[in-house]
């Protein structure tokens, strides 16, 4: 039984040192990009919606599906990778391309030319037309003269093609030829069209030059154009910008002034252009009941040894404090009571904590051997607006994005006196001759 015993917990042992590669490369990559789209959020600000189009220059497939996922997690609110969307429920928003575009001639092109009302009750035998006519209009109001004479006929016939495939989800990328010469009126010819068979287009998309400014100046042309032909909430059609845009493009729009309401974002988003990979290890720290430590020159790589439980202290203000790890038998922290908090290597880094909320941060998906409850993952949606809330709860000064305040992770004093004692023992002792 002893031998059957000691081949048991030899087994095991492997068995865990064969996990280390697919738990860190599991953990490495969706702490990033979850951390990388939060990041996004945070600069972006809650109120505009952020999409995640990065699956053209995602690492690989597999990367790419990926990568929707962990972003809609970190707080970015659709994506445009299709597959994504079917696999894990999250939504899905995007546009055509400027291929699309350049694609079209004229619109003689378009063959089926009729579109039934939203509410069924009539169809438009000629939509083209109808959009032909609305540019005609915009061409001689009064509001609008001057800022076009002739806009690109097939860049016309490409949004138009388009929003007779999705009438009810119309947003066009307005920048092929020209935004304000041509993609915003034809555009808004576009639109007007669908308005009058009870549609409401989404939006048009900026995908490069002066975004801050040809944003203003296109919420000036649709408030104009809701001024002109009394059509309530004109002025508020939505306006996506995208072209590589990054945390410091988005701070940089914020402090400019802008009139984008939503931003599309990819390669610096889903391939952590800021930081490529993140350095999350696996260390053992406890085998057959015995602690484990790994010791360095580098203190930073130094272990914690033992099993471990986690919590979050908050303060008076409702913010987080520290986050505590004690040994798994260590009593919980308790709402009140004063607790000494210790830097894990640094004797002098040393705090008392009274905290007025405690939360338990460690759960038990995979229990193992052991008794404990497993607990079912929660669903996409709930891990992302846990993150978000998470984000919300953290000091201003700890999120900051110059020379934030440093969050602070310690150990119980009960720990950090057996991590030293545990390090005398393990450390060789050196002989000086």
């Amino acid at each position: 039984m002893y031998i059957f015993n000691k081949l048991n917990d030899c087994l095991i042992s492997k068995v865990v040192q064969l996990l280390e590669t697919p738990f860190v490369n599991l953990i490495n990559y969706a702490s990033l990009v979850t951390t990388n789209a939060a990041r996004h959020r945070f600069v972006a600000g809650r109120s505009k919606i952020l999409l995640e189009f990065g699956l053209r220059r995602a690492q690989g497939p597999d990367g790419g599906i990926s990568a929707s996922k962990y972003c809609y997690m970190g707080g970015f609110d659709a994506t445009s990778n299709v597959a994504a969307g079917k696999l894990f429920g999250i939504p899905l928003r995007g546009t055509h391309s400027h291929a699309f575009v350049s694609s079209f001639m004229s619109p003689d092109e378009i063959i089926e030319k009729s579109l039934k009302h939203h509410n069924g009750s009539s169809v438009c035998e000629d939509f083209v037309s109808l959009v032909q006519t609305w540019l005609d209009k915009l061409k001689w109001s009064h509001l609008l003269g001057g800022i076009f004479s002739e806009t690109n006929q097939s860049e016309l016939a490409a949004f138009a093609s388009y929003a007779l495939a999705f009438p009810g989800s119309f947003l066009a990328l307005v920048d092929t030829y020209d935004v304000m010469r041509s993609g915003l009126p034809n555009f808004c010819a576009v639109a007007l069209a669908l308005n009058d068979l009870g549609y409401k287009a989404v939006g048009i998309r900026l995908d490069s030059g002066d975004l801050a400014y040809q944003s203003c100046e296109a919420r000036k042309f649709f408030c104009a154009i809701e001024k002109e032909f009394g059509l309530p909430a004109f002025g508020k059609t939505s306006i996506t910008a995208s072209n590589d845009l990054n945390e410091e493009t988005l701070d940089a729009l914020n402090k400019q002034g802008h009139e984008v309401d939503a931003f599309g974002i990819g390669t610096h988003l889903v391939t952590c252009y800021a930081q490529a990979a993140l350095g999350v290890v696996f260390k053992l720290v406890e085998i057959n009941n015995q602690p484990r430590i790994k010791l360095s020159e580098d203190v930073s790589k130094v272990s914690i040894p033992c099993k471990k439980r986690c919590y979050r202290l908050y303060g008076k203000e409702g913010y987080p404090l520290v986050d505590i790890m004690t040994g798994e038998n260590e009593p919980h922290p308790k709402v009140g009571e004063r607790i000494l908090c210790r830097h894990p290597f640094s004797e002098s880094k040393r705090a008392y904590v009274v905290p007025q909320r405690v939360e338990e941060l460690l759960k038990c998906f995979w229990p193992g051997k052991s008794d404990k409850t497993r607990e079912d993952l929660p669903p996409l949606k709930e891990i992302r607006e846990r993150c978000i809330e998470q984000l919300d709860q953290m000091r201003p000064d700890h999120m900051r994005r110059l020379n934030p305040t440093p969050y602070k992770v310690s150990v119980s004093a009960k720990l950090y006196d057996f991590i030293h004692f545990l390090w005398l023992n393990e450390a060789p002792v050196g002989e000086l001759q």
